[in-house]
């Protein structure tokens, strides 16, 4: 899409995402690194926040695919950058094996190529559809419990939603039940190209979370980084003192 027909109410709704992201993960590294107490990061009330706001934002980069013009690229470069994420976390001691990013690039390409299958599928079908298939991919993994002992098929279990003993990623997000997420996104995204919602929602301008929203990727990448060095820092000269 160009620059002067971006929709800010999007932007904006990226931005809160990305920011409740980042307070979140600022959270656990007060917590885990500086001693912070423990409720300040896992409670109830920020345990369902997690899933909303990280749920908004792939919801969001599913809509945003319906003005993509190139979701098998766009899906190539996030999935790089979250290969990149792997290999500096797992030298960190803090490996993100598939987290946010991972499951953002594979659905991109994913969607980018399947693309036809799901606009087959009628509209007022589609959210029907999708959201079941949130359900049973979020429960799946909680009452079917499939093992393995082969390597790679412990590893397309992990990816699925199966995590497998001895393996831990600090930032999770399999594909079940979250790819449909991002295709619910997809089927929002027609109609909001097709200009099918009340006009204050793309009239409407919001400060500095549109900025942040368009952002998002690379903050997103830089953010936990500078998180960590930050904390890290701060818990040295606390040591110090």
């Amino acid at each position: 899409m160009e620059k002067k027909e971006r929709i800010q109410a999007i932007d904006a709704l990226r931005g809160l995402a990305v920011v409740l992201m980042v307070i979140h993960h600022l959270l656990y590294d007060l917590v885990y690194i500086l001693g912070a107490p423990r409720w300040l990061f896992s409670n109830p009330v920020f345990d369902v926040l997690h899933y909303i706001f990280a749920g908004l934002f792939i919801f969001l980069s599913g809509v945003s695919s319906r003005f993509s013009h190139s979701n098998i690229r766009r899906g190539l470069i996030v999935i790089a950058v979250s290969a990149a994420i792997s290999a500096v976390t797992y030298f960190m001691e803090m490996p993100i094996w598939f987290g946010v990013l991972h499951l953002l690039g594979f659905s991109m390409l994913f969607f980018g190529l399947t693309r036809k299958i799901w606009d087959f599928i009628p509209r007022r079908a589609s959210p029907v559809i999708f959201t079941a298939l949130i359900v049973a991919g979020a429960l799946a993994p909680a009452y079917l419990a499939p093992t393995s002992e082969s390597v790679w098929v412990r590893g397309l279990l992990w990816v699925l939603g199966w995590s497998q003993p001895g393996f831990i990623s600090y930032d999770y997000f399999p594909l079940l039940p979250w790819i449909f997420v991002f295709l619910l996104g997809t089927w929002a995204g027609i109609h909001i190209a097709e200009r099918k919602l009340p006009r204050r929602f793309y009239d409407a301008k919001f400060p500095l979370f549109p900025v942040i929203g368009r952002k998002a990727l690379i903050i997103y990448i830089l953010h936990q980084p500078a998180l960590y060095g930050l904390v890290t820092g701060i818990a040295w000269i606390m040591d110090k003192g």
